[in-house]
């Protein structure tokens, strides 16, 4: 029944649009399902993965931690992503943990598999290879900011980002301590800019949502144009 489930997403997946679906099937076969607890370790940073995952529900953070603990979440991953791309065609060590912020079901897709996929179907990995691109391009623009931003310039791009509409909704992602950590600052900084932004009628907030009020000004506080 799961093997069901995952062919019908495999048949919706751009990367692998034309492919027949006697080899969507193989591959749906070949791949395992597995449920991971809230704040389990999908894989540890150095570990060598040699699959390909696809997160079906649930959510997960993406990290770098130092040795003193602190942490710096590089990216978050939502229900319908596709991640370890590195661990699948570069065969390399990790370069980062990933945690499951909530309980999340995920299919892993075996190399070997990918593989005889890729020799047969050389667009395939053009695809891969695109989805690599745009992560790449996010890691850069998340290194330029934490280097050239404030703080509060960061938050607000933040929120301009992720807002659907004008609103953003709260969820374990969005809390101060995952926020903080994403923004390369601490809860109490980042604490004192929401203070700010509220104060000059920018957002507010309750327990379940962020909403933008002035995305006008917001954008100006982000420090970019044409929000």
């Amino acid at each position: 029944m799961q093997t069901d489930i995952l062919l019908k997403r495999l048949q919706t997946f751009e990367f692998l649009r034309g492919l027949d679906k006697e080899t969507l099937s193989r591959l749906a076969k070949n791949s395992t399902w597995k449920v991971y607890a809230p704040d389990a370790v999908v894989f540890w940073e150095g570990d060598t993965e040699s699959n390909l995952y696809y997160l079906q529900y649930g959510s997960l953070k993406v990290l770098k931690s130092s040795p003193d603990g602190r942490e710096q979440v590089l990216r978050f991953i939502s229900a319908g992503e596709m991640f370890n791309e590195v661990g699948v065609l570069a065969n390399r060590a990790n370069p980062a943990t990933a945690v499951a912020l909530e309980e999340s079901g995920i299919w892993l897709l075996p190399r070997q598999a990918l593989e005889e996929i890729i020799l047969a179907h050389p667009q395939t990995a053009l695809q891969i290879i695109e989805n690599m691109a745009d992560k790449i391009i996010g890691l850069v623009t998340l290194a330029a900011d934490l280097s050239l931003k404030t703080v509060e310039a960061r938050y607000a791009k933040l929120l301009l980002d992720q807002a659907e509409g004008d609103v953003i909704e709260r969820q374990r992602s969005t809390n101060l301590t995952e926020m903080a950590s994403h923004l390369g600052t601490v809860p109490d900084v980042l604490s004192r800019v929401i203070r700010e932004l509220t104060k000059a009628g920018l957002i507010e907030m309750d327990k379940h949502s962020i909403r933008i009020l002035d995305r006008a000004g917001l954008a100006e506080r982000a420090m970019i144009q044409g929000k």
